[in-house]
């Protein structure tokens, strides 16, 4: 199945937004000559994980809004860092729910059980929050925004289904230990 016009535009937004959702500006600003192997790295995790999206897409036969006008660059990166305010306002919300510190605190205990060596248990606790934020965010820019402009998401509960779920999970991840690691270096 090939995608729509309306798809293709959404996943370079989402090329551009995934950028803003974690760093705030295009990855290209932060090119540093302390980054470079790690922006590099980041920059394939990204595509790998586009071209699940891509999948993901064809897969629930994903169907935006028609966009009857011309979308240059510019717009696709205003549209972009809209998308990704919204992402990061929403993960933010999700976090601070009562939900999101048990899931935090539930982590931070198991990654407490796990650490063989001395702990910065305070340190600890803010990359647990940020780590949570960005898969909360990528995750509501990525899939909640694709159920909602989708025909047949059921079909993610059959095994296809769960197979991009798990692929783009584990990239998910990678990605935004990925962007911590550019962070940290930045």
């Amino acid at each position: 199945m090939m995608l729509t016009k309306e798809s293709k535009i959404r996943v370079l937004e989402n090329f551009y937004a995934i950028d803003y959702t974690l760093f705030g500006k295009p990855v290209s600003k932060l090119k540093a000559e302390c980054c470079n192997q790690l922006i590099d790295e980041y920059t394939s995790i990204k595509g790998a994980m586009l071209s699940i999206i891509i999948e993901l897409h064809k897969l629930v036969n994903h169907r935006p809004k028609l966009i009857n006008e011309r979308i240059d660059v510019r717009e696709l990166k205003s549209r972009a860092r809209k998308y990704a305010r919204v992402s990061r306002e929403n993960a933010q919300k999700l976090v601070t729910s009562s939900k999101g510190r048990a899931d935090i605190k539930a982590e931070l205990r198991e990654s407490i059980i796990k650490s063989k060596e001395k702990i910065n248990i305070e340190q600890m606790v803010q990359d647990k929050i940020r780590e949570k934020a960005f898969r909360l965010a990528l995750d509501n820019l990525l899939i909640a925004r694709t159920i909602t402009e989708s025909e047949n998401f059921k079909i993610m509960n059959e095994w296809e289904g769960k197979i991009i779920e798990d692929a783009y999970k584990i990239l998910r991840d990678s990605l935004v230990e990925q962007a911590l690691m550019i962070m940290d270096n930045d």
